[in-house]
């Protein structure tokens, strides 16, 4: 098991407990586990291994225990048995925005509600307004938050499906009777949010393979399983359905399961009017097979250029695609630094020090330290003294490291008026300023909008942080005018950020296209609380990618000697 899944796991743990009522204690310690493990800089295989985990402050012998059984086994009797023991609709409950374990255990108490429909039964009848720290507006946000839940159910955020898709290609890989096989659907399209893992094999018998697939460690339910499909459900709920087709049906195969509808459609439109029939089995002159080795010949075949997985959404690629004017698309290898990456200074989990080392491991010439302003309490945010420390700090640290820039920032509040948490002459002392709205989400449209403005005309911002404050299947963006940000960020400068964070991937890659219509660079930022968070920039760059961004389009795509310039102008040093 991965330190991610580990994690997990124990703050599960920590959720069940609280919804038994148990010591606070005890909960909160499996709580401070998981941040702990989510944080370790080191294998956990080989911290179980060698008893080091047992140095970690927060570990002691019984959560020691767990986990070693965790990595070792792959499972816990102790979390199965807690899980098993409370009702799974409670669990489900604790889905909807802003209903903690302790509010969830006070209406399963008092009024017996144990699953989502039972919940809104309760709500149109208003039997929640008669619990204590319970009204109108609260139940009211509920009622909204469960049809919330109802809309993303079933649906996985990225890194969670594309780790459990490779576990499976490896295996099948692996498999003798495999030819060729790929991860197709919305993950490689590299949807931010998907629904399930598609694979497609090639092979001359399927018998084999089917049953290696339906017998993994790791499935839960086999839903189907026949001669050319199989669909099974793995133990942490995403079904993967694999395909098996001949060698020579492959490409087309692939083509057709990667999608999107939308571009398939579109494709096959275009097919038939060049005289051509094109579906999952191949593409076809009247009766006649065109024979094509893989997808670059099945666009050739139509007249176009080979389309990158990210962008088939029916956006304007194939007329991009025809008139040999598709970008070249940002790759990973092109990001040269970071910015907005926090540490223990604030709420991150990592010293100054640890994420300047995450950063040149990593390969970067760069990093920006951007911790939260001091309006963001909840997050330890740095009054003007702690900024003054930190930057001396880092100024200390630069004189150590020659081979790796430390930029000086902060992620500053954008207040509810459009102000900004620090006066100027604070702000003018930072080499980059990331702005953020982190409260009042409430707020409609237009006074979203007036807020987000008058924030990025203060000449000192850099750049818009998570510009619509999403978060993936837990809450929706606010509602703002996006293209008439992005308008005004290029009358003022500024850039757009593109948090890499897996929860957020925001900016929206829907509005990629107008931002390099409009000449807004987009900074592709780890929004780093851990020295491992600085590997979500690869999410950003694949999200980046079905925006339709190029190298030049990305702001940290500049060398450290550039980016040095370019921030010095922007402050007016």
């Amino acid at each position: 098991m991965t330190k991610q899944e580990v994690s997990q796991i124990l703050d599960e743990i920590a959720t069940f407990l609280e919804l038994k009522g148990e010591n606070p204690f005890k909960s909160r310690a499996y709580s401070n586990a998981s941040r702990t493990i989510a944080a370790l800089d080191m294998d956990l295989g080989e911290a179980v291994r060698s008893g080091a985990l047992k140095e970690v402050k927060g570990i002691g012998v019984a959560l020691f225990e767990k986990i070693t059984e965790l990595v070792t086994t792959g499972k816990l009797g102790y979390y199965e048995e807690l899980k098993a023991s409370v009702p799974a609709g409670l669990i489900e409950m604790l889905r909807i925005p802003g209903l903690g374990p302790k509010r969830a255990k006070a209406i399963f108490d008092q009024l017996g509600v144990s699953t989502l429909g039972e919940l809104e039964y309760a709500c149109n009848e208003n039997r929640l307004l008669k619990l204590p720290g319970f009204g109108p507006k609260m139940q009211d946000k509920i009622l909204q938050g469960i049809q919330y839940v109802r809309k993303q159910k079933g649906r996985f955020h990225y890194p969670v499906a594309a780790r459990a898709a490779e576990r499976l290609y490896k295996i099948l890989k692996a498999h003798k009777s495999v030819k060729r096989i790929a991860v197709a659907g919305s993950l490689r399209r590299r949807k931010e949010v998907v629904k399930d893992i598609d694979l497609l094999v090639s092979a001359d018998r399927s018998g084999s393979i089917m049953e290696a697939f339906t017998t993994l460690p790791d499935v839960e339910e086999v839903i189907a399983k026949g001669e050319t499909k199989s669909s099974i459900r793995l133990q942490s709920g995403i079904n993967a359905d694999l395909r098996v087709v001949s060698d020579a049906e492959f490409p087309y195969a692939l083509h057709h399961f990667t999608g999107s509808k939308e571009h398939n459609v579109a494709m096959r439109g275009r097919a038939q009017r060049l005289g051509y029939k094109m579906n999952e089995y191949g593409l076809f002159k009247g009766e006649k097979l065109v024979h094509c080795k893989d997808e670059k010949e099945i666009f050739a075949k139509l007249g176009l250029a080979f389309i990158p997985p990210e962008l088939r959404e029916d956006m304007g690629e194939i007329a991009a695609a025809e008139t040999k004017s598709l970008p070249k698309l940002i790759e990973e290898g092109d990001i040269r630094g970071i910015f907005h990456n926090h540490t223990v200074y604030s709420d991150g989990n990592a010293t100054l020090e640890e994420m300047v080392e995450a950063a040149r491991s990593a390969g970067y010439d760069y990093i920006g330290i951007s911790d939260h302003s001091r309006s963001a309490v909840y997050a330890n945010g740095l009054e003007i003294e702690r900024v003054r420390k930190q930057q001396k700090e880092i100024d200390a640290l630069q004189k150590e490291c020659k081979d790796i820039t430390i930029f000086k920032g902060i992620e500053c509040d954008i207040l509810p008026d459009g102000s900004l948490d620090y006066p100027d002459n604070v702000l003018a002392s930072f080499d980059f300023v990331i702005v953020s709205i982190h409260s009042k989400f409430n707020m409609t449209e237009a006074e979203m909008t007036k807020r987000t403005l008058k924030a990025i005309k203060n000449p000192y911002v850099t750049i818009l942080g998570h510009p619509t404050g999403r978060l993936l299947l837990t809450r929706e963006a606010y509602p703002v005018d996006m293209r008439t940000i992005i308008q005004t960020a290029h009358d003022h400068g500024v850039v757009m950020e593109l948090n890499a964070n897996p929860m957020r991937l925001d900016l929206d890659w829907r509005l990629g296209p107008f931002a390099v219509e409009k000449g807004v660079p987009v900074s592709i930022n780890p929004d780093a609380h851990s020295v491992e968070g600085v590997n979500d920039v690869q999410y950003g760059v694949g999200i980046a990618r079905k925006g339709w961004l190029t190298r030049e389009a990305v702001f940290n795509t500049k060398p450290a000697a550039e980016m040095k310039k370019v921030l010095a102008q922007r402050r007016g040093a």
